[in-house]
């Protein structure tokens, strides 16, 4: 039985959910990553042959299917394939409970409608209090990358974003904004390349303090 076929039969036995953007990383055992890019690499091969592409006399694309198998499961799809990285959490000593931005972050991710990039900024705002857990800088960007690589829409990357940081942080109030260029609008369909989509995702605190929330909206740069 090929990996993926493992995977999916431990992931239904558990009724766990596995769309593109769900991290799957508890049901993948050593090894089988390997087996996957295998099988990626595989089918690659196939799609390239239906484009009636000659892979074997064609020097640019002999390796396509092999660098395409590793992109998407070592690169930009490993945010379903790996854990959540490690996040060092400190007691809030000082009992800090000013509001803190953390951005612009970089974040890349794939439209899961047509495998096209997204390419953007976010920026995360946070109300701590007593109890909240403080985590480094550093640690807001690794969990933003590890949520965004994943196929996915832009919507529902921004609220799982918040979910995990809610859960890890626990602050009074947390506040995201992300801006990205869709490359599904401006590479193909309408190929509009000056279009782009921003949301955002308030709770706690940022929901109910229209007050706060103009603070954290008023310091977020403005766009060009």
């Amino acid at each position: 039985m090929p990996a993926s076929e493992r995977i999916r039969y431990r992931l239904v036995g558990a009724d766990k959910r596995y769309h593109a953007n769900d991290n799957i990383s508890a049901f993948v055992r050593e090894g089988e990553l390997a087996e996957i890019k295998a099988e990626v690499q595989a089918k690659m091969a196939e799609v390239l042959k239906a484009l009636v592409i000659d892979t074997e006399s064609d020097h640019n694309t002999q390796e396509t299917a092999k660098r395409v198998a590793k992109m998407f499961v070592e690169e930009v799809f490993r945010g379903r394939y790996q854990p959540m990285p490690d996040v060092t959490e400190f007691p809030n000593i000082s009992r800090l409970n000013e509001l803190m931005i953390v951005g612009p972050i970089t974040v890349r991710s794939a439209c899961s409608h047509h495998m096209c990039p997204i390419i953007g900024k976010l920026w995360i705002g946070v109300l701590p209090n007593e109890h909240s857990n403080l985590i480094g800088l550093s640690k807001y960007a690794r969990i933003a990358d590890w949520i965004m690589s994943r196929p996915q829409i832009q919507e529902e990357a921004v609220i799982m974003l918040a979910d995990t940081l809610l859960e890890r942080v626990k602050p009074d109030g947390l506040a995201i904004v992300m801006e990205a260029d869709h490359f599904c609008m401006a590479w193909r369909g309408v190929k509009d390349n000056d279009s782009a989509m921003t949301n955002s995702v308030m709770r706690g605190a940022f929901l109910k303090d229209a007050n706060l929330r103009r603070e954290f909206l008023s310091l977020l740069p403005k766009k060009s």
